[in-house]
Formats: structure tokens, C-alpha cells, sequence
């Protein structure tokens, strides 16, 4: 089996690690370049020759990709905007160099098992954090839409008034998106108005029995219910994953999130679907930009 290496960039930390036979090695995490484009390309090859050899490379980056020409359309976190990485480093590493998001790899990532099997030919991804991302897996590969961004789940309108037509747009996240009312913001007002704090509050709080956190949790689960039932009554895929920071809620975000996507899902529809809680954490992304370049180069031949 190839050996490849796996880069997760984010815009605090780049995460790199190798994968061979299944299994992933230590990974290795550094502060992110910022300074410039070239002071980050620079860092990123650092990083992976530090790996040693490798038939090809991997990178999970948070940004709007063009995977054709395998570069950020648009990246606000990270200088790479327009930046074609793929080309860039493939020239300076000799060795293919595939791209795409990071929630994207991340979906990919969970459509394996710890061994790199693939376990589930469909898989739909929340992560739930700052903002509201997605990632979709569709036979066993990432599915990334006619114009490569596909899966921003977090711009689907899951509570808009209809009353007089369409909603005004007021710029994204719309009102009634996904991402104005279940991501971490939400959260965090939802916590303050219980006097938790923030989101991160109102979970340590819930793991205390807190009733008021519980509540936060609930409110907010039973909004992400609602877009998982959009997915189950779409796609009826195998598995939907929650990942991102807000996930570490557990079964106080999941319970709720279960219970609603299962009361507006269509009769047999979603019957055959897991709805877990992502399970590596972390390391969801470097595993799966590792994944990336082991599929998109099994698929090429």
C-alpha cells in the first residue's frame, strides 16, 4: 500500500502526519505561518519532507476550493487565497499533491475505520464550531459539486419566515441559515442569557447537571435536528457525523439533534442511518487529508 502524508492547516496550527497500511503515525503540530503566502508554503514543505518519502500528500485547508486547479478560492484564516498550492508544491516535493476543505477530508476521515477501511459509502458531515461547515462522501469519495464547494452546509435555510415570499438576504450567514442559529455564537448567547458564560460553559455546566445548560443544548440540538432531517429526507446516507468544538456536548447535543431529525424524516427514510458524534477528534483532519491523497490517487490509476 502507498505510503502518504496527511496536512491539516488551520488558522492557529498545521498538523502533519504520514499514513502507511492503515495506520497513522505520531502527529507532529506547529503554529501556522501567517506573515505571508510564501512564508506558509515554505513551512508546509518543511513540514512534509520532515516526514520522509512519500508517493503523494494530502492537505485539508479551511477555505472555498477549486480542487480542479487545487486552490483556495477563497481563505480568510490562512494567506492562501488564489495561492495554487497544488501546482506550488508538487514542483518543489516532485510527488502529487491533491486539495481540498477540511471538513471535507474530515467526512472523509470518518468514512473510515481506524485501520483505513472504508466503512460507509455515504457519509454526511455537520462540524459544528465557530460557523457551521459540512463535508459529503458519496461511494466512498469526497463529493464536491460541479463547481468544487459543494457541502456548506451551514448556509442551508433550515428556519426562514415564508409568510410574504423569500426573506430579504442580509449577506452570510442569511437569517434563517443553519449557521445564524446552531453554531457556536448561538450557543454562546444562548449560555450568557442562562449566566454560563459561553458555550464552552454551558457545557461543562451540562456535564454538572446544570439545567439551564441541558436547555442550551437541547435548543440548539433540536435546530441541527432539523437540518440532519433535510439530509436523511435528500441523501439517506449511511452515516451523518457531528464534529467541530460544540460537539464535545456529546449526547446533550445529540439526543435532541436524534429526536428531531427522526420526527420530520420521511417513514423508512434515514431507518439504515448512523447519527454519531465524529470520532477523532483532533486528528480528524490530518487523517483525512492522508485519506485524500490515497483515494484521489487510487482513483487516477
Amino acid at each position: 500500500m502507498a505510503r502518504v502524508i496527511g496536512v491539516d492547516v488551520g488558522g492557529t496550527k498545521v498538523a502533519v502526519a504520514s499514513l502507511e497500511d492503515g495506520a497513522l503515525s505520531d502527529v507532529q503540530m506547529r503554529p501556522t505561518e501567517k506573515a505571508s503566502p510564501d512564508a506558509l508554503v515554505d513551512q508546509l514543505v518543511e513540514a512534509i519532507e520532515e516526514q520522509g518519502p512519500a508517493d503523494a500528500v494530502g492537505l485539508g485547508i479551511p477555505s472555498v476550493i477549486d480542487a480542479a486547479r487545487g486552490m483556495a478560492m477563497s481563505s480568510v484564516n490562512i494567506p492562501l487565497q488564489h495561492v495554487p498550492l497544488r501546482d506550488i508544491l508538487g514542483r518543489r516535493l516532485d510527488i502529487p499533491v491533491h486539495v481540498d476543505n477540511d471538513a471535507s477530508v474530515a467526512a472523509l476521515a470518518e468514512a473510515h475505520s481506524e485501520d483505513g477501511k472504508l466503512i460507509a459509502q455515504s457519509v454526511v458531515m455537520f462540524t459544528v464550531g465557530t460557523g457551521v461547515g459540512g463535508g459529503l462522501v458519496f461511494g466512498g469519495r469526497i463529493y464536491r459539486g460541479a463547481t468544487s464547494s459543494a457541502a456548506e452546509l451551514g448556509h442551508t435555510l433550515v428556519f426562514a419566515d415564508p409568510t410574504d415570499g423569500a426573506p430579504k438576504p442580509e449577506g452570510f450567514p442569511q437569517p434563517g441559515s443553519l449557521e445564524r442559529h446552531a453554531a457556536g455564537g448561538s450557543l454562546d448567547r444562548l449560555a450568557a442569557e442562562h449566566g454560563l458564560g459561553d458555550g464552552r460553559g454551558a457545557v461543562e455546566a451540562a456535564g454538572r447537571g446544570d439545567t439551564g445548560a441541558i436547555e442550551c443544548l437541547r435548543i440548539i440540538g433540536e435546530r441541527l435536528g432539523l437540518a440532519i432531517a433535510n439530509v436523511l429526507n435528500t441523501f439517506d446516507p449511511e452515516l451523518v457525523v457531528i464534529g467541530g468544538g460544540v460537539s464535545t456536548a456529546g449526547e446533550f447535543l445529540l439526543r435532541p439533534a436524534r429526536q428531531v431529525a427522526q420526527e420530520f424524516t420521511m417513514r423508512g427514510l434515514g431507518s439504515k442511518t448512523e447519527i454519531r458524534i465524529a470520532r477523532y477528534g483532533v486528528h480528524a483532519g490530518v487523517r483525512g487529508a492522508a485519506l485524500l491523497a490515497l483515494t484521489e490517487e487510487a482513483a487516477a490509476g
